[in-house]
């Protein structure tokens, strides 16, 4: 039996990932915090962290992973580069699957993206266009920034560079390099992505929509069966590590 400990757990991911935990045959819930609880008396039986919450606790959680030894599955998004090589380097001791989206639908489509870039060659207009509900803090998306990230690697591009967030005023016709990323706002949107191939004459849209935060939960819990299975003692993971993309 695999012993849990969620964080977040009042929110709505964190109930989910309860949920989903306790109903696997090979986990359980072992320990839940949240604001005000504490993390080192929760962690101390736990065999893994399923974390959904704010980058703003990240370095806590890192620094009672690290002092516990404890595996870590982390779908919290938003973090700055500085916290992301605080990820990296805790993976070299513990380890850790960090991915933008838990659900196995999503990680299709990432790998779906990456194979009609690399099909469809050059001359298509590439958007990345995300929606979710009204209480999502960071945009665009983690899911869209790793769906742009992918579009601009096949493309030998920079995310940084020739990726254009939104588009307002007289901003000139598109360029070939250009990466649109979208981001909309309403609801309660669970999560929609789509990529958006454009050329004249013809469009393809690759899509993804989530009803229910359940299979972000269930990809967690399995991404923590699969850190265990392997026998994992460090290294930094992603969803296509778990379900074997790569």
């Amino acid at each position: 039996m695999l012993n849990i400990l969620v964080t977040g757990c009042r929110g709505r991911m964190g109930q989910a990932v309860t949920a989903a935990t306790s109903e696997d045959e090979e986990t359980r819930v072992a320990g839940s915090v949240d604001l005000g609880d504490s993390l080192e008396d929760a962690i101390a039986n736990c065999d893994a962290v399923i974390d959904f919450t704010l980058p703003t606790f990240t370095d806590e959680l890192i620094e009672a992973c690290l002092k516990s030894n404890t595996a870590l599955v982390m779908g919290t998004t938003g973090h700055d580069d500085r916290q992301l090589a605080l990820i990296s380097d805790a993976a070299k001791q513990i380890p850790i699957v960090h991915a933008p989206n838990f659900s196995v639908g999503v990680n299709t489509l990432f790998y779906l993206t990456r194979k009609t870039t690399e099909i469809l060659g050059d001359g298509f207009d590439l958007e990345v266009i995300e929606m979710h509900h009204r209480h999502k803090q960071d945009a665009p998306s983690g899911t869209a920034r790793r769906l742009a990230e992918i579009l601009a690697d096949a493309k030998g591009l920079s995310y940084d560079d020739d990726c254009r967030h939104g588009r307002h005023g007289d901003v000139g016709a598109r360029t070939d390099n250009e990466i649109g990323v979208h981001s909309m706002r309403g609801g309660d949107v669970v999560g929609d992505h789509t990529v958006v191939y454009a050329t004249d004459g013809e469009r393809i849209e690759l899509t993804h929509k989530a009803s229910s935060r359940m299979t972000f939960a269930k990809g967690s819990v399995r991404a923590a069966k699969w850190l265990a299975a392997q026998g994992k003692k460090d290294g930094l993971f992603d969803m296509q590590d778990v379900l074997g993309l790569k």
